[in-house]
């Protein structure tokens, strides 16, 4: 290990055969971590995000391509210290040579559509049958087993079939999907820590085993950490927008912008009314009790707007803080982006074209958000070119010279 890096898994070897955005945050997970990640992908053509803009290269970022070096912004943000490699897995030649990899390999991933691995003689078992150490991992929109499996999903049909959609919004509006990937980014970090524990059951067994991962069923287990049961048998709708479903938590409108309060609970009501010299309010029969506050939870949030809204966001969060209530003010995208926090803790970082140090302005990438107290994690080479690494893995673990990938690439199996 390199002194002041951290790399907890500097000696797996993950072999990785992934799309889109699940696979490849996935396998960008384990290689922060300090895995040999290699990424196959199809001679030519690569995974289709490759072909999604916006672009950046030599000449800046582009809607389209200007150079052949130009590489898409979305692969650049998920493919981070990951090794491109080029295999037809359609061709007999192509399959030979990927089991010959897995049997070198610690961990296999794929999210490709539920059976395409099994169905090219690739999956799980065809796996084992050479490695029976293998941990291999699909990551599916509904999983590998059930009545939805063959179902073509995304993440916005796995937020509306999960219902998460439900919970989303205002009460009066539309369900409303949440405006990020969360089941592609979320499944792909429950999958890495199962990889992980089914590692350490490995170094005590000897076996490896087959991980299903599901994104509907990550965004199931994340909505009903929440106790949504309870509304629904209520008949009240679940969407309850900025503000909280029974107190007067929410969002508020100051003179130059919003702020987001939590209060919940006795001791945090009294402090609000407190900090906001209401007296009133506190000393009211109809909010004495928490089921009167609730019965009453509309109102509250008018007097509460109509005592707050007086304020700037400065004069509101100081007054507010000095009364114990946690509080925040609503910041834009752009003040997020320059906020020296993120950079000092790595949490975001500059994007960098593969090969390069120079920075692609705009351009952001997420960092790992946990710091290590033993030391940093290690520095990753930003997203490959196609095939860039394919000449390299095959000779280092197959053996295979410079002239014979040659003849392999003009036989369209690399």
């Amino acid at each position: 290990m390199t002194p002041g890096t951290v790399k907890p898994l500097e000696d797996i070897r993950v072999l990785s055969v992934t799309v889109f955005l699940a696979g490849p945050f996935l396998s960008m997970t384990l290689a922060r971590f300090g895995a040999e990640v290699i990424k196959v992908e199809a001679p030519g053509i690569g995974d289709p995000i490759r072909n999604v803009g916006p672009y950046a290269g030599p000449k800046g970022i582009s809607p389209d391509r200007q150079t052949e070096d130009d590489l898409s912004i979305r692969f650049l943000k998920r493919s981070e210290g990951v090794k491109s490699v080029t295999l037809n897995l359609k061709e007999p030649e192509g399959r030979r040579m990927f089991l010959e990899l897995a049997k070198q390999s610690d961990v296999v991933i794929e999210n490709l559509s539920p059976g395409s691995m099994r169905r090219m003689g690739l999956g799980y078992e065809d796996v084992a049958a050479v490695n029976p150490g293998i941990i291999y991992c699909s990551i599916a929109g509904y999983g590998q087993t059930g009545p939805y499996k063959d179902l073509p999903a995304h993440d916005h049909q796995i937020q509306a079939m999960s219902g998460i959609m439900d919970m989303n919004g205002p009460a009066d509006g539309p369900p409303t999907r949440i405006g990020f990937f969360v089941g592609d980014l979320v499944t792909p970090l429950y999958a890495a820590y199962s990889i992980l524990g089914a590692l350490r059951v490995k170094e005590k067994t000897g076996q490896g085993q087959y991980l299903d991962a599901s994104m509907i069923d990550t965004l199931a287990t994340l909505m009903f950490m929440e106790p949504v049961e309870h509304v629904v048998a209520a008949g009240r709708t679940p969407r309850a927008g900025n503000d909280s479903r029974d107190d007067i938590t929410g969002l508020y409108r100051l003179t130059d912008g919003d702020v987001i309060i939590t209060v919940g609970g006795e001791d945090r009501w009294k402090k609000l009314c407190n900090a906001l010299g209401a007296d009133d309010l506190l000393n009211h029969p109809d909010y004495a009790t928490n089921a009167g506050r609730q019965a009453h939870v509309a109102t509250l949030r008018r007097e509460v707007q109509s005592r707050l809204g007086q304020y700037t966001c400065a004069e509101g969060i100081a007054r507010l803080e000095a009364g114990g209530i946690p509080v925040a003010r609503v910041r834009t995208l752009p003040e997020v982006m320059d906020d020296a926090h993120f950079r000092e803790r790595g949490t975001l970082k500059p994007m960098l074209r593969y090969g390069s140090d120079e920075p692609v302005d705009p351009g952001i990438v997420s960092g790992f958000p946990i710091v290590f107290s033993g030391g940093e994690l290690p520095k990753l080479e930003g997203g490959a070119p196609l095939g860039q690494h394919t000449e390299q893995v095959l000779g280092d673990l197959l053996g295979l010279d410079r002239q014979a990938v040659a003849a392999l690439k003009k036989g369209g199996v690399v």
